[in-house]
This record gives structure tokens, C-alpha cells and sequence, in this order.
């Protein structure tokens, strides 16, 4: 047994979940192999919780999606829900063997994924009414993307994954008193230029407790008050189907005009999957001090230290601006030198520049703090 796969285990379920004996906990593995499955399994038995699994193929899945109909998705939705109302917490483990094994399934499929199983299931339930974690298996595929070998990723995937969460926690929270009384919010840098409010919705910050890794503070634009341009720099994989130089214009807090270096097309069809998907569900700076360069993959390039994202789509309940979608679409810019630089401003002060926050009470957040041993 790998013993890393020990140290990060317990942490999901110490930590993460703070699962209590006799809690149900629902281990979902896609592509992961048998043996991290099974030391999931053994640090859940010995918390003194009851462990359920179901293991997942991602080619198997594809298979499923290509022949889906309405009523086959309604009827697996329902299977699923009924399963996610019987537990009490979630961990949710995904590999990839290849992150693109869904490019080629029609979007029109993938819509009957969304609404029939991902929104009832996962959005409806799991996010709003359980205790969940949700995280990657690293995988050589994950490596190529980052373009690292297999062995120096794995070293970086387990050191991201357990630093301390706790000194995270603490450091975060001027930022989170900060945010909670700004107003005005501006964020600049190449091709961008961004305004909205965020008054009166409240700032979440994401420690270790839902995503591993981790490393955020999220809230909501007010949803009729975005206007200006942003240029996204990071690319970014939706349902199998890259999208790089993603770029949005707003008007009063909508979506009026999307563009990208490839797949525009497709890139519409996301945003006119309903009303709410041109509007923004979600801001959140990022600061995980390990996470520095995009590898194609949002659990990691949302944490990205110096970067931001700005979500199409659906708000989380916790940060609530009223926007309701099937969508909810993590699109990240990095504001550090070697990507552009950047701004971000809160009522007319600057608490972040090119990556760094300078504010003598947010300078813990930046990754020379929170890296230092």
C-alpha cells in the first residue's frame, strides 16, 4: 500500500467530511484504482462509519451517453437520487485515462446528462443537503497535461492535496470580512475589464472541507450588474471539448457576445442551454500556494494562487444571487507577471496586484505564507 494514499484518505474523512460513527458514506470512484478504493473503504470502517461504493468507467459511461434517451436518463437520475437521499456524506474520486472520452458525444446527449442526472442528483441534492469532497485521481494523463513525468506529478499531486488546510483556514479569513462589506468590485488585465457588485451576498471560503485540493473564496456578482470585457488565459476542458481564449462581453449582467480561439459554436450552445447560463453564478479568487500553472483541469486551475474565475451558470445556495442554470462552467483567469498581470480592486482599493494581495492583513493568503513550512 502506497502510504500517501493513507495520509490523504484520512484527511477526507477526518478532515473534509469529520465523518461520526454510524454515518453513511458514499465513495463514488470513477477510473481509480482498486487500491486507493479500497484504503477509502478502510479509513471510513475505521472512523466507525458505514462505507457504500459504486465504481464507474468512463468508456463505459460514453457508451451509456451515446445511447441515451430521455427516458433512460430520467430513469437512472432517479436511481441515483434515491441513493444520494439515503447517505449522509459523499467523496467523490475521478480519474481519467483520457480527460477528452466524451468529446464526440452529441451535446444534445449530454443535455439529458445534465437534467435528468446532474441537476436533481448532484446540484438539487448533494451540493445543497450532504456532506461531500470531491477529487482527482492523479493518472499519466493528468501528468501529460501538466506537462510533468508521471512520478515528479504524483509528488506534486499528494503534496497539494494534504498541506495544511487549517493554516489555510486561518489565513483566510480577513479576506472573507473584507469581501463581505465590499460593494464594488474591478477586476482588470489584458482584454479585461470588469465591473459588478457583490453588496450583500455572502463570501464562502473552500479550505480542504469540499474540494481537495483547495484553496478559494467564492461569492456571487449581483446578476444584473456586470458589465465590461473579460479574456479568459486558461484553457479549459467541458465535457470532453477544449476551449481556449474563451472571451465574454457584458451588459447588465448577461453574456451578450462569447467568443474563443476554437468550438464557438459549440461554446453557444453551453450558454444558450438556458436562461441562467449567460448569466454569472459565481466569483471566487484563488490562492492554493502549490497550484501555479493550468493543467487543464478545474479542480486544480481554479486554485490556482494568483488567479481568479468567473462561473456561467448556476449559483451555489451558500452565495446565492438568484441565477438558476444547468450550467455551472469554472472559467479562470491568472493575474500573476508571467500570464499578463492583472488588478483585482474592491471599492476602489487595490487588494490584489500581478497575483500578490497587498494589504497588509491578506499578505498570509499569498504563497510564500502559506508554502512556508
Amino acid at each position: 500500500m502506497d502510504p500517501r494514499h493513507r495520509k490523504l484518505s484520512d484527511l477526507l474523512v477526518g478532515y473534509s467530511l469529520e465523518v461520526s460513527p454510524g454515518m453513511k458514506v458514499y465513495v463514488e470512484a470513477f477510473d481509480v484504482p482498486d487500491e486507493f478504493v479500497c484504503t477509502l473503504v478502510d479509513s471510513i470502517a475505521d472512523a466507525g462509519a458505514l462505507p457504500i461504493v459504486a465504481t464507474r468507467n468512463n468508456r463505459v459511461l460514453r457508451s451509456v451517453y451515446m445511447h441515451a434517451t430521455d427516458e433512460q436518463m430520467r430513469l437512472m437520475g432517479e436511481v441515483e437520487l434515491h441513493r444520494m437521499k439515503a447517505i449522509d456524506a459523499y467523496i467523490g474520486v475521478r480519474g481519467a485515462d483520457n480527460v477528452s472520452e466524451m468529446a464526440d458525444v452529441p451535446s444534445e446527449k449530454m443535455k439529458l446528462y445534465q437534467h435528468h442526472y446532474w441537476l436533481p442528483v448532484h446540484s438539487q441534492v448533494r451540493v445543497t443537503q450532504k456532506r461531500w469532497v470531491v477529487l482527482r485521481y492523479p493518472t499519466p494523463s493528468m501528468a501529460q497535461m501538466a506537462n510533468m513525468s508521471t512520478e515528479s506529478f504524483e509528488e506534486f499531486y499528494y503534496s497539494v492535496c494534504t498541506l495544511d488546510y487549517s493554516r489555510m483556514k486561518q489565513a483566510v479569513q480577513p479576506l472573507q470580512e473584507l469581501m463581505a462589506k465590499t460593494d464594488r468590485v474591478r477586476l482588470v488585465a489584458p482584454g479585461t475589464d470588469l465591473t459588478f457588485s457583490i453588496k450583500g451576498i455572502p463570501s464562502v471560503p473552500c479550505v480542504g472541507g469540499r474540494n481537495i485540493p483547495d484553496g478559494e473564496l467564492f461569492t456571487a456578482p449581483v446578476k444584473d450588474s456586470v458589465n465590461g470585457t473579460l479574456r479568459y488565459n486558461v484553457p479549459t476542458v467541458h465535457h470532453g471539448v477544449t476551449y481556449e481564449n474563451v472571451a465574454f462581453e457584458f451588459a447588465k449582467g448577461r453574456i451578450e457576445k462569447a467568443t474563443a480561439s476554437g468550438n464557438v459554436a459549440r461554446l453557444n450552445e453551453v450558454l444558450d442551454s438556458d436562461e441562467g447560463a449567460r448569466y454569472v453564478g459565481e466569483f471566487s479568487l484563488g490562492f492554493n500556494p502549490f497550484v501555479l500553472h493550468p493543467m487543464k483541469d478545474t479542480l486544480f486551475d481554479e486554485k490556482i494562487a494568483g488567479s481568479f474565475h468567473f462561473t456561467p451558470g448556476n449559483a451555489y445556495d451558500e452565495a446565492d444571487n438568484g441565477n438558476r442554470s444547468e450550467v455551472h462552467w469554472d472559467l479562470v483567469l491568472i493575474q500573476r507577471p508571467e500570464y499578463g498581470g492583472g488588478e483585482v480592486w474592491f471599492d476602489d482599493q487595490l487588494i490584489r496586484k500581478d497575483g500578490l494581495f497587498t494589504l497588509p492583513d491578506l499578505q498570509g493568503l499569498n504563497p510564500d505564507s502559506l508554502a512556508s513550512s
